[in-house]
């Protein structure tokens, strides 16, 4: 009885190695062809990536498309080369494209939020409203643009932080762009009986020295207004997105000590109250 049983097993197993040789021998080329087709792939799919990032590098095209479309390029080519691997090992890709093609309607309408976003990066990506480095502002939030991706863009302002942005909610919005600098206004109030001139022109002084100004768009400076506590006075200049509120504190403080010293006084509100006996 158990010589039976042993032989059975000892022709179970051979069997088996009978089943892995012919394996082997019948597939073991195409297997390896099939390999050999997919690494040189791999290799082909990065250089055509890096020559594509190297022209459009060389045009001085913004980086943020050149990566979106070097890395679209390495995933077309990887795409081809694994159905041709699969060829190569006889596996019909149809059946795989058409089961592909249902699964991702039925994911599409799972995931529409996700892929209006999509979207909407890439819309972003093509038509450039902005680039990485810029300072935009949507719907009340302002930040220095760090990175664009697919569905979301990266923004980051001067306190380190950093705020993620899906991009449907930037595209048909209204959108600021103020590139590398953002826009500073004051105003304050001076006695009616102060020269607003000699004031404009201590204030443009200041802004012209001072470093932090950005001088390539002039600062305008005027009279904003005038109300029961003085004339208003208006300043507007721009400064690095980074450096937005150091800046505009040290150029109000120096303003004030300007005034200061040359007693031109900052008028407060003055209220009567009349105390009937």
């Amino acid at each position: 009885m158990k010589e039976d049983q042993l032989a059975q097993e000892i022709q179970q197993l051979q069997n088996v190695y009978t089943l892995i040789t012919e394996f082997l021998v019948q597939y073991s080329f195409r297997l390896v062809g099939a390999l050999l087709i997919f690494l040189v792939g791999l290799w082909l799919a990065s250089k055509v990536a890096n020559l594509v990032t190297r022209q459009f590098e060389k045009h001085n095209i913004d980086i943020t498309l050149s990566n979106f479309v070097s890395n679209l390029v390495r995933i077309l080519i990887v795409a081809m080369i694994a159905i041709i691997a699969l060829g190569k090992l006889g596996i019909s890709v149809t059946p795989m494209i058409a089961a592909i093609g249902a699964a991702s309607l039925g994911a599409g309408l799972a995931i529409q939020g996700m892929l209006s976003n999509y979207a909407a990066g890439i819309t972003i990506i093509v038509t450039r409203p902005f680039i990485i480095g810029n300072t935009i502002t949507v719907k009340e939030v302002t930040g220095v643009v760090q990175d664009i991706h697919l569905g979301l863009t990266v923004l980051t302002n001067e306190e380190g932080e950093q705020i993620s942005i899906p991009n449907k909610h930037i595209v048909g919005e209204i959108l600021h762009n103020s590139f590398e600098n953002k826009l500073v206004e004051t105003k304050f109030n001076i006695n009616y009986q102060s020269d607003p001139e000699a004031v404009i022109e201590l204030a443009r002084k200041i802004l012209t020295d001072s470093p932090q100004v950005n001088q390539d768009k002039p600062p305008h400076i005027g009279i904003n207004g005038f109300n029961s506590i003085g004339i208003e006075i208006g300043i507007r200049y721009w400064v690095p997105t980074e450096r937005y509120y150091q800046n505009k504190y040290q150029t109000n403080l120096a303003i004030y000590k300007a005034l200061h010293s040359a007693g031109i006084e900052i008028p407060c509100p003055v209220r009567e109250v009349h105390i009937e006996r």
